[in-house]
């Protein structure tokens, strides 16, 4: 697992993306990251939208140009298990993978080693001096390698979570929104504004705390923050 305790440029997270392709694509223009920015994926980059393969290429590529940081989520692990044929194939078909599959021209064989790779070695969390960040849910007060991969990847949030202790924000997406806005609490931010469902994608500055958000159909708009859409 991966902790980073020292601070360089900016750094910002970036909720599901679900093969949104051209949402993502829209936002990184607008970001201009440079080599001291750190991007992270809160995870389920892929399944649902159409374009997990470009969006997987993308995230590739910034691996040149910044800090990168890549969360598994719980599509991330149903894909790899479908792919290896385990009892999630099925359920993953059923539940965006098979948009994922087309992506790559429907075939198991045509799906890169790099590409298999990159959800394998994402990581279970990562944080900051400031912020933990996880793809489900984190409870407060334990240690963050003790945490369960049903309690990383596949728990939902309820909205009255208590904050962690070490007065660390937790950060994560996988309870999606359906109003499209991220949800809010003390301690808590959830950035699943499903995308994949014609809302805009959310990213956000996690020190100034700015949204940057698009719609898979180009749309881009920035300037909000996120107290603007508290929600409890």
């Amino acid at each position: 697992m991966m902790d980073q305790t020292t601070q360089k440029g900016r750094t910002f997270v970036i909720g599901d993306i679900h093969g949104c392709d051209v949402a993502l694509g829209t936002i990184l223009y607008h970001l201009e990251l440079t080599r001291d920015d750190t991007f992270i994926c809160l995870g389920d980059a892929v399944d649902r939208g159409p374009g997990t393969k470009h969006v997987i290429e993308i995230l590739l590529d910034l691996k040149a140009t910044c800090k990168f940081v890549m969360i598994k989520g719980n599509h991330e692990e149903m894909m790899l298990d479908g792919l290896n044929g385990g009892h999630w194939e099925s359920t993953w078909l059923q539940h965006g993978g098979k948009e994922a599959l087309d992506s790559y021209g429907g075939r198991y064989d045509l799906i890169p080693e790099e590409h298999r790779l990159f959800m394998v070695t994402a990581l279970d969390y990562y944080q900051t001096e400031t912020d933990i960040f996880v793809h489900a849910t984190a409870v407060p007060g334990v240690p963050l390698e003790d945490l369960t991969p049903q309690e990383l990847r596949w728990d939902r949030l309820k909205g009255d979570e208590e904050p962690d202790p070490s007065g660390r924000r937790i950060i994560c997406g996988h309870t999606a929104q359906k109003s499209g806005k991220p949800l809010v609490f003390d301690g808590w931010v959830c950035l699943d504004t499903a995308a994949y469902r014609g809302n805009y994608l959310t990213a956000i500055d996690v020190h100034t705390n700015e949204m940057f958000q698009a719609k898979q159909n180009g749309k881009y708009r920035d300037g909000r923050t996120l107290k603007r859409y508290q929600m409890k």
